[in-house]
């Protein structure tokens, strides 16, 4: 392994279309559709891979019965090639934004809560400001969101950084926590009481998001913590819209931030049924790919991110790390 060396001439024919046929190869796991999405013959498809292979002197790939599979070194490969294609799209969207008249644009990935209040204030401002920035939002959870940053599909997020290992690949700027509670519609038969325990809700219909998210598996450790059991009559849902729609026409309950909710709640639709849930799923912040540059448009984002952060969650910002 020591003695490895790349043919010295590999980056300078490398091209988009090799790029773009071995991404192809590792979504469609199959020569002849790869070469299909790519406007290519089969043979020829595959004399790119060769010549790709036979340029890095490794195996990218290994034929099995029912396709190919990347391996350790087409693993590599592959997490490289996605990055500069991504790379390429964007200069492309940058480009065509700036020649049909716009300034610039910015990829912006959020989880649930700071989309409801802290996002919309900000892109708020910056268009008042910068009219011609082309935003993009994207409302997730932080693992996915993280993926595609690290990818290059989004900028910069308001997000937890959930696996260690990903941190020296990040910049992460803290802005604040969330207390959860459980929230139900107005009309709710157990609205209003004082006395409620966590136990009186197990038994009703509980809105949770999808399996293996981190406030679904908090919960169920906080009710393993009481000796309670894992609520059996469940809707599975993420978005925010049809869960209001759902607590407002329904007895359902679910487990959120009140300041999501919180216009809901002032309004007189919905209520806080049990406060201090418990679920404690870590601080969410600004998180950017560390030593990668920001377009101008992303930038603008950013600073404004953090102007607002410094009003909304009375941060002081002295000490960040340079974007």
């Amino acid at each position: 392994m020591g003695d490895f060396k790349v043919k010295p001439l590999v980056r300078s024919w490398l091209k988009t279309r090799q790029l773009a046929l071995l991404v192809s190869l590792d979504d469609e796991r199959c020569i002849a559709r790869a070469a299909e999405v790519n406007g290519l013959t089969q043979p020829a498809a595959s004399k790119l891979l060769r010549e790709v292979e036979t340029a890095f002197d490794v195996k990218l790939f290994e034929r099995h019965a029912r396709g190919v599979v990347p391996t350790w070194y087409g693993e590599i490969f592959l997490r490289h090639a996605r990055l500069a294609l991504s790379e390429i799209s964007l200069a492309h969207d940058e480009i065509a934004a700036v020649k049909s008249g716009l300034t610039g644009r910015a990829a912006v990935g959020t989880v649930l809560n700071p989309s409801t209040h802290f996002i919309p204030r900000t892109i708020a401002e910056v268009k008042r400001k910068f009219p011609g920035i082309l935003i993009k939002v994207e409302v997730d959870f932080s693992r996915p969101l993280l993926e595609k940053l690290l990818l290059g599909d989004l900028d910069l997020l308001i997000a937890r950084v959930m696996n260690p290992s990903d941190a020296e690949k990040l910049s992460f700027e803290p802005l604040g926590g969330e207390s959860h509670a459980i929230i139900a519609g107005a009309h709710h038969p157990l609205a209003g009481r004082d006395d409620l325990r966590l136990e009186d809700l197990v038994d009703q219909c509980w809105i949770l998001p999808t399996a293996g998210s981190v406030v679904r598996d908090k919960l169920a450790a906080v009710l393993t913590q009481k000796g309670l059991p894992f609520p059996g009559n469940i809707v599975e849902a993420n978005s925010l819209p049809l869960i209001t729609a759902l607590l407002r026409t329904t007895d359902m309950i679910v487990a959120l931030p009140i300041e999501t909710v919180q216009h809901c709640c002032q309004t007189g639709e919905l209520t806080v049924l049990y406060e201090g849930l418990g679920i404690d799923i870590g601080l969410f912040g600004i998180v950017t790919r560390r030593g990668y540059d920001l377009s101008p448009g992303a930038q603008v984002m950013l600073q404004a991110l953090r102007e607002r952060a410094a009003e909304v969650y009375h941060l002081q910002r002295s000490g960040l790390p340079p974007s």
